[in-house]
């Protein structure tokens, strides 16, 4: 009985600890299964935090990229209010300095162009090689057999140590000799060699000398020639001084230039920027919920207001650093016609409409402090014509048509076709210019009569513009001078004008006119026509001539 109750406790004990086996199995089985659910959503959990730092460091990168967007635009529309008054305007000679006299300028702007010739030295290793080197007695040292010993000096070794010794000597000198003839032979070749390279580098130092020479005497010429005011060497010094301008890349640089050497003039037909310079764009912010940047657009009467600005500080601008560029014995006025290069969007066509024209001397625009003024308000007190509403395209009438202001346009190798039969307008007398003259504006639609010599009380042709409004009695003076014309033939055409009771008066020249002409013709109805002006209407009515100023 004993025997079965311990049978029964083992097999007990034996089930339990089973038992207690599975319970622990089962335990680590449910404990890994928790570990790998734990650790499937810390996966998860670390995956959702990368995705949303990510998302995050996306959002902030859209935010910022809408922050630079609206820094950016608020610059460039600072960059263009400030346009007048924010340096460097032209950098023709390496360093703006305004302080610095126009002569200054032209000295330092043609020293900067010059270039200096830096001789290099012959260098005949990196030419032809190293200098071949001479042989060294210590390398050719020959080489001894040992001298014999005791024993072998008895058996006549001292006899061939000897014999061994010589043979040995005089090949090492031989040797030596026949390095020495190689020698001289590669320092023939190579002082030949060295000869021709210093002869080739000679030369080529001499061509870049040449170069250098022909170069500076070129901007000598040039500059001998500005200051004799010949037209085409100014033409370049202007063209020089305006590409020097910097504005932004998105404001044309493009221009044309005439010069007056009898009156000092410079004419310029300058392409303003259309309105599209001025950003559109206030503010950029980036929305999330769409996942882009929106624009929020400025005022349109902001936008309108500083486009004015601008092209009216362009203006201003240009004409200053003309006036700094060149002396006053080059330069006196500044003729400015801003056109715009754009496409009609009535119409779909290409058009250049004026929308400021202003003609200023250095004593009137050197007496404004740019940094201070209102640039529109300023074009006004200059007399300038500047469009009501430049950003629609509406135009104003040049102050004179670049065309007319350049001689070099027009052609000089015929005849004054019916008219004359000379070519050269300075051998007319006196009243056949005025004859000529007259003919011309006949040609152009006005009645125009040539007044007789005697009782002309200063007119020379009396006109009638027969248009409606617009029309009137028109007086004409025509002066065949080779010296520039001053201010008393204005004031004595606008005595005339108040005489007559002419609505309008025309002074024609085959010169040009001094800067107290252009002063005292200003916001009169008056109009100067200087010598190119003159050729160019001839052109345009289908005659041919050239001024010739007699020596």
């Amino acid at each position: 009985m004993s025997r079965h109750r311990s049978l029964f406790a083992s097999l007990a004990a034996a089930n339990r600890m089973y038992e207690r086996q599975q319970r622990a199995r089962i335990r680590a089985e449910q404990q890994a299964a928790r570990r790998h659910v734990q650790a499937l959503k810390a996966a998860e959990r670390t995956q959702k935090l990368e995705l949303k730092e990510q998302a995050d460091a996306y959002r902030e990168e859209r935010q910022e990229e809408a922050k630079q967007l609206t820094a950016d635009a608020e610059a460039r529309f600072e960059q263009l209010r400030t346009l007048l008054t924010t340096p460097p305007h032209a950098v023709i000679y390496g360093r703006y300095d305004g302080r610095l006299s126009p002569e200054t300028v032209v000295v330092r702007a043609f020293a900067s162009r010059k270039q200096t010739h830096t001789p290099t030295a012959f260098n005949p290793e990196s030419t032809v090689g190293p200098l071949p080197s001479r042989p060294d007695p210590k390398h050719f040292a020959p080489t001894l057999p040992p001298k014999p010993g005791f024993f072998g000096r008895l058996f006549g070794g001292q006899a061939k140590y000897e014999i061994a010794v010589s043979e040995a000597t005089e090949s090492a000198q031989t040797r030596f000799v026949q390095a020495g003839d190689i020698y001289s032979k590669d320092l023939v070749a190579w002082e030949a060699r060295e000869a021709a390279g210093r002869a080739v580098h000679l030369a080529s130092e001499q061509k870049r000398a040449d170069v250098v020479r022909q170069h500076n005497e070129n901007v000598d010429r040039w500059e001998k020639a500005l200051k004799e005011r010949d037209q085409d060497a100014v033409v370049q010094y202007v063209s020089l001084v305006l590409d020097s301008s910097e504005y932004g890349d998105d404001i044309p640089e493009e221009f044309r230039v005439a010069y007056s050497p009898d009156s000092r003039e410079v004419v310029l037909e300058w392409v303003l920027p259309t309105i599209e310079v001025v950003p559109f764009v206030k503010e950029y912010t980036y929305t999330r919920a769409k996942d882009e940047i929106r624009e929020k657009a400025r005022p349109r009467a902001e936008i309108t207001s500083l486009y004015r600005t601008v092209i009216a500080a362009l203006t201003l601008r240009t004409i200053g650093e003309l006036l700094h560029a060149l002396p006053d014995d080059l330069l006196t006025t500044v003729t400015f016609n801003g056109i715009l290069a754009t496409v009609d969007p009535a119409t779909g066509k290409d058009v250049r409409p004026c929308v400021i024209s202003v003609r200023t001397t250095r004593t009137a625009f050197t007496s404004l402090e740019l940094g201070r003024v209102d640039p529109a308000a300023c074009l006004g007190s200059l007399g300038a014509s500047v469009s009501k509403k430049p950003e629609e395209l509406a135009p104003v009438r040049p102050v004179i048509e670049f065309d007319m202001a350049d001689r070099r346009f027009v052609p000089s190798e015929d005849a004054i076709s019916e008219l004359d039969t000379r070519s050269n307008i300075m051998d007319l007398t006196p009243f056949e210019f005025e004859n000529l003259v007259t003919n011309l504006f006949s040609k152009m639609g006005l009645d125009a009569k040539q007044t007789r010599s005697s009782r002309d009380g200063g007119v020379d042709c009396v006109a009638f513009d027969s248009r409606p409004v617009l029309g009137g009695k028109v007086v004409i003076q025509a002066k065949r001078y080779k010296n520039t014309v001053g201010v008393s033939a204005v004031r004595d055409l606008f005595g005339t004008m108040m005489n007559e009771g002419a609505n309008k008066g025309i002074l024609v020249t085959t010169a040009g006119y001094g800067p107290d002409a252009h002063d005292f013709a200003k916001d009169k109805p008056i109009e100067l026509i200087d010598g190119g002006g003159l050729l160019y209407l001839l052109d345009q009515n289908g005659v041919q001539a050239r001024i010739i100023m007699p020596a």
